[in-house]
């Protein structure tokens, strides 16, 4: 199984957020954190940021469609995702990562922002 893949058994995946388009993408992002050469001091914070946006989408699907908590954890995924953006922003800006790992997470991340802002609407 690639990493960047969700678990399947034939066309089924095994849980309901692995298949949300803005999960896959959002899992695109960590595995470019991962593969990325970021300083020590950066890396803890991008880390846990990206790790929290996989993790409030997965949360946010456990609740009733209706639920606010629903909302509440695309809210948060959402600002993770909009404090990894500022992240690679601020490595770039201090040349602390080549530009095309920060160019392509700021790729990823415009595309998960677009899809979580309207899943908090819903």
């Amino acid at each position: 199984m690639n990493a960047l893949q969700p678990a399947r058994t034939g066309d089924q995946a095994y849980f309901d957020f692995e298949r949300l388009d803005v999960y896959r993408i959002a899992r695109e992002h960590l595995a470019l954190v991962a593969a990325t050469a970021i300083p020590l001091k950066s890396r803890d914070q991008l880390d846990r940021a990206s790790d929290s946006i996989l993790l409030n989408i997965a949360e946010g699907m456990g609740k009733p469609r209706d639920s606010r908590d629903r909302a509440k954890f695309f809210r948060i995924a959402l600002g993770s995702a909009k404090e990894c953006a500022c992240a690679w922003d601020v490595l770039a800006v201090r040349r602390r990562v080549k530009v095309a790992p920060a160019r392509q997470a700021r790729e990823l991340l415009l595309r998960v922002v677009a899809m979580l802002t309207r899943m908090v609407a819903l």
